[in-house]
């Protein structure tokens, strides 16, 4: 490809960010208990570093469960997961790829199968996986229905990588104390933080970290969701004639989510003249220049990388200093 091409590529993905689309990479596992087909599995084509054959991988002594060892990718040593195992499938052809995804600022390498195909998508498309069966049950956020190509539709399960991570590497880092957070914020007495996350495990420690600050807060599962809960405030607002500071202080979002992502949710609101005013910080896995760039283009006040309880209050504390949400000493 040419670096014109290359380039065109990069900057036709680059702008799905402003239509609240995405592209997602689709991938088997295996086959689960009691199925006769290979299960398909999808992550954002955005977490994903590169695809490599599978390398060469080295034993790590006390390794935890479903960590296969370590791969030194030209220069760099990453753990290594098996993804078959933590979702319950069985390959039938090996563990043939691995998949270099960066979550969070870390990276680590996921074991597949074989990878199908990379798909388009609006994230209108893209429904909740609660109340869902599915084989891996509490690692899938959501569930995608696409075209088989032959006047069908299959299920594609969207893999939930902070529940995987922390289900297989736990890490002290999402404990929330108070002597990680800082002291309590006073809000205004029916003032809130408008929350909004699609992962089970990422909304625990979010409420986690609300709670040791003291902040009062509405939690959504949603782009669409919070949009919504914002939609039925404001109208409220205009109706009492109420500033909108009075009801949220804050909203806190994640970019990936169904029905409606961050960016969209963020430039709703900056376009609402009633809303504009109530800062926008997103909390994401999805880090890097390029789309905290695409963050401060929809809006948005700040950015946080997930998850860093320090830096998310004091985040929290800066877009806050000054509001007339917070509560006067």
């Amino acid at each position: 490809m040419s670096s014109s091409a290359f380039q065109k590529e990069v900057d036709e993905r680059t702008n799905l960010t402003g239509s609240n689309k995405f592209e997602m990479l689709l991938f088997r596992l295996g086959k689960a208990p009691g199925k006769e087909q290979s299960e398909l599995f999808g992550i954002n084509v955005f977490k994903i570093r590169e695809i490599v054959a599978m390398p060469q991988i080295t034993a790590m002594a006390g390794a935890p469960q479903h960590v296969l060892g370590m791969v030194n990718l030209r220069g760099q040593v990453i753990p290594v997961i098996d993804l078959p195992a933590v979702v319950g499938c069985t390959p039938e052809t090996g563990l043939n790829l691995m998949l270099v995804t960066e979550y969070a600022r870390s990276t680590q390498g996921f074991a597949a199968e074989s990878v199908e195909d990379i798909v388009r998508l609006d994230w209108n498309q893209i429904l909740s996986a609660d109340n869902t069966a599915s084989v891996a049950r509490g690692l899938v956020t959501s569930i995608a229905r696409i075209d088989d190509g032959q006047g069908g539709t299959k299920l594609v399960q969207i893999l939930d990588v902070e529940s995987i991570l922390q289900k297989v590497m736990p890490s002290d880092a999402v404990e929330v104390a108070q002597d990680k957070v800082g002291p309590a914020v006073r809000l205004r007495p029916g003032a809130v933080v408008l929350a909004a996350d699609d992962s089970f495990v990422a909304r625990s420690m979010i409420e986690a970290e609300l709670k040791a600050l003291g902040l009062p807060f509405i939690m959504t599962k949603s782009g669409q969701e919070a949009w919504s809960v914002l939609q039925e405030i404001a109208a409220d607002c205009r109706a009492k004639g109420q500033p909108i500071h009075e009801r949220v202080a804050v909203v806190l979002s994640d970019l990936e989510m169904p029905e409606m992502d961050g960016f969209t949710l963020t430039r709703n609101i900056k376009a609402d003249p009633l809303l504009r005013a109530v800062p926008v910080v997103i909390h994401s896995s999805l880090t890097g220049d390029t789309n905290e760039k695409h963050v401060q283009r929809a809006g948005a006040d700040a950015y946080v990388a997930k998850f860093a309880a320090k830096e998310l209050a004091d985040t929290l504390r800066k877009v806050l200093a000054g509001s007339e949400a917070l509560a006067v000493a």
